[in-house]
């Protein structure tokens, strides 16, 4: 999983091996994984947050994100979740374009909220997006 993470992200920094080692021992995470992907989010008081989601740079497009997002917010909705939430860089098109599909609306900014190491020129806001889920459907 962190190999995965570290070919996805660089801002954010990559995730490490014991930090998802710590999510799989956590009964309030959702882990989910599949071939080139994976998604790591838990249910809290009745939220979901999707704390990160990554697809291979090579296989990208080919429903992955897509699959493990279904799958996480059907489980959140199983678990209680009434509503999702998630940070997505501003300048992640993509990953806008997958969020807006799976019914989640910009709820906020944070303004450089991703930042390269040290380095202030190179912040990313951060778009806070919300969705209601409904316990009685796939929820997407």
């Amino acid at each position: 999983m962190a190999a995965l993470h570290a070919a996805c992200f660089t801002v954010p920094r990559p995730w490490t091996r014991a930090e998802f080692a710590a999510f799989l021992t956590d009964p309030l995470a959702i882990v989910l994984t599949e071939p080139g992907g994976l998604l790591v989010g838990r249910v809290v008081a009745g939220e979901a947050e999707v704390l990160t989601l990554a697809v291979a740079p090579n296989v990208r497009g080919a429903g992955i994100g897509g699959r493990l997002l279904a799958w996480f917010l059907t489980e959140a909705g199983r678990r209680g979740a009434e509503a999702a939430f998630l940070e997505v860089a501003a300048d992640n098109q993509s990953g806008l374009a997958l969020y807006r599909r799976a019914g989640f609306a910009a709820r906020g900014r944070r303004r450089g909220y991703y930042r390269a190491a040290g380095k202030v020129a190179a912040s990313v806001d951060a778009i806070v997006l919300f969705r209601v889920l409904d316990r009685n459907s796939s929820n997407i």
